[in-house]
């Protein structure tokens, strides 16, 4: 009896079995919605959502470049970041040849991840940092190597809200190692805004950005004849750690000179490391 219900049921199986493999399979239903959000992505109205500005754009004219980097800024305020260039074909891309559209001239502080604030990629930005973005001669080769062998014509010093570096050369602590350089450096941006209304401490912060600016566009014998010449755009801005925007300071952006495209063409062609 067993024998015959397993019989049976075996039978039952194989008669199913072939029934399914005559019904037509049922279509695949196409979304409508799918398609349309994925022909949106980098469309016209997406890019003007997003704030998009052409990447080679961004490297060949430094007022572009600055806008590259208010957009992508922009998008991290909003939550509307994109992330672009941070994937293996990017990362295959910049194996042997780089072209960061600018040098950002920053902080130290773990707070201020610059490519995920201005939300850029691999080979975007050509990142110099120290405590309080003080400078010496190791940060001035970086940045004239950019400029010279990379043609980078952007280069931004950005100082942040709340940072110690400043801090301390506003209280002036005893204390240990070489981090007396980074006060020293930093002295003369707090004697020169003490007098200046508001918070002590983001008075000296802006000073201190304010400074560099044009301790940069002074530098001999690189940065002050591409300056001067217009081949190279050198700004200021300050990071606020409590909503995420960057200011680009004002007096910085006044009476610039003219951007003069031919001018750093040589740049191009100089030796590539």
């Amino acid at each position: 009896m067993l024998r015959f219900l397993v019989l049976l049921l075996l039978v039952s199986a194989l008669r199913q079995g072939a029934s399914a493999q005559r019904r037509p399979a049922a279509p695949v239903k196409s979304n409508p919605n799918a398609k349309r959000r994925a022909g949106a992505i980098d469309s016209v109205q997406w890019r003007r959502e997003h704030y998009v500005v052409n990447r080679d754009s961004a490297f060949l004219d430094p007022r572009a470049g600055l806008r590259t980097l208010r957009g992508g800024n922009r998008r991290f305020v909003e939550n509307k970041s994109i992330r672009p260039r941070q994937d293996l074909a990017a990362l295959l891309k910049v194996e042997k040849k780089q072209k960061p559209f600018a040098v950002i001239v920053g902080c130290s502080d773990s707070r201020v991840p610059h490519e995920i604030l201005f939300d850029q990629g691999l080979g975007d930005l050509f990142i110099v940092r120290t405590a309080g973005q003080v400078m010496a001669a190791a940060s001035y080769g970086s940045i004239e190597f950019a400029s010279l062998v990379l043609g980078t014509r952007l280069v931004v010093v950005m100082g942040h809200q709340s940072c110690g570096a400043v801090d301390a050369a506003l209280k002036r602590p005893d204390v240990p190692g070489h981090i007396v350089t980074l006060i020293n450096s930093i002295k003369h941006a707090v004697a020169e805004s003490k007098d200046q209304p508001g918070d002590p401490l983001d008075n000296a912060i802006r000073q201190n950005v304010l400074d560099q600016v044009e301790e940069l566009r002074d530098l001999d014998p690189i940065l002050s004849r591409k300056y001067k010449n217009g081949e190279v755009l050198i700004v200021g801005a300050v990071y606020r750690l409590h909503d995420g925007q960057v200011e680009f300071l004002p007096e910085t952006l006044k009476n610039l000179p003219a951007f003069r495209p031919a001018a750093v063409s040589a740049a191009e062609e100089a030796p590539k490391h």
